[in-house]
């Protein structure tokens, strides 16, 4: 396995072909946006001089990682010669089928298909190809040049084949590799989400302040950032987007998305994305500053 498509050139697509290049693999960076494209490949170049600073690589090793990528805008031209090809669309179920649909026409019949989806499930995008058994779940965490977790999700016809070369080749990536089985969320946001939406229900019902909730779960419980800094981190469209699926894929009233989560998309405040979310970063990526929503 050499060729790697990457679908989506966004936060975790372009981590992900970071991580690919990286390796010694030949990455081909598909999205409909060339700015989109391009953006990502400024990440990563920024991303890669960031390693150099701390000495972990070198500038000849920057210069191999951004050769062995090559960037399309078609999906049918970037996958040709795919052995591996991981979307990493927003997490949009009709988006992703019809991503699948695409890649399984235009994919080589023994390229395996794999989405880094963090809760939709692996079986019901299975369906849409003609491969199921080659179709698989890479859920990376970001920032993923750094985290070294991979989910790996088997749908209901994931072959054993397929499961054991994916195990393999993400630990040739530097990664810790873990199987779960199929159900909304999966293991990481199954158990995440449900944290992070009882902070903002802390915070909605007036426990406590944002610094406060996210002080106590730091000192506390020893996290490295507190749940509303994470949900900002993470985007807060992206944890309500996998708490209505899990929501909906349960039928479980205890994850109902807290309806100051459902405002704060609406409004477009999606944390640190957008420059807004529990925490203001018009002048800091860091959460340094407490939205003026929420401010006592």
């Amino acid at each position: 396995m050499k060729n790697i498509t990457v679908i989506g050139a966004g936060t975790m697509g372009n981590g992900i072909a970071h991580t690919f290049a990286q390796s010694g693999y030949n990455v081909s960076l598909v999205d409909i946006s060339q700015e989109s494209i391009d953006r990502g490949l400024a990440t990563i170049g920024k991303n890669l001089d960031r390693m150099i600073a701390k000495e972990k690589i070198s500038e000849a090793d920057k210069k191999q990682t951004l050769d062995n990528i090559k960037s399309f805008t078609d999906v049918t031209e970037g996958v040709k010669n795919a052995d591996l090809i991981v979307e990493a669309a927003t997490e949009n179920l009709d988006l992703k089928l019809k991503i699948f649909k695409q890649m399984d026409q235009a994919a080589p019949a023994d390229c395996i298909l794999s989405t880094n989806t963090s809760s939709i499930s692996i079986t019901q995008i299975a369906a849409a190809t003609s491969r199921p058994d080659k179709v698989i779940g890479m859920h990376f965490m970001n920032p993923v040049p750094i985290m070294k977790l991979v989910e790996i999700i088997r749908g209901y016809s994931t072959s054993d084949e397929v499961t054991k070369t994916i195990m393999e080749l993400s630990e040739k990536l530097g990664k810790t590799p873990t199987e779960v089985n199929d159900y909304p969320g999966f293991v990481a946001n199954r158990i995440l989400m449900p944290m992070i939406n009882e902070a903002i229900e802390t915070l909605y019902n007036g426990v406590a302040g944002v610094e406060e909730i996210d002080t106590v779960m730091k000192l506390g419980m020893a996290h490295p950032m507190g749940p509303l800094q994470l949900a900002d981190f993470i985007g807060l469209d992206v944890c309500l987007s996998i708490l209505n699926v899990m929501h909906d894929g349960f039928k479980n009233p205890k994850y109902a998305p807290c309806p100051l989560l459902v405002n704060m998309v609406m409004a477009g405040k999606q944390g640190v994305k957008s420059g807004e979310g529990f925490y203001d970063y018009s002048e800091s990526r860091k959460a340094e500053h407490v939205s003026a929503a929420f401010k006592k």
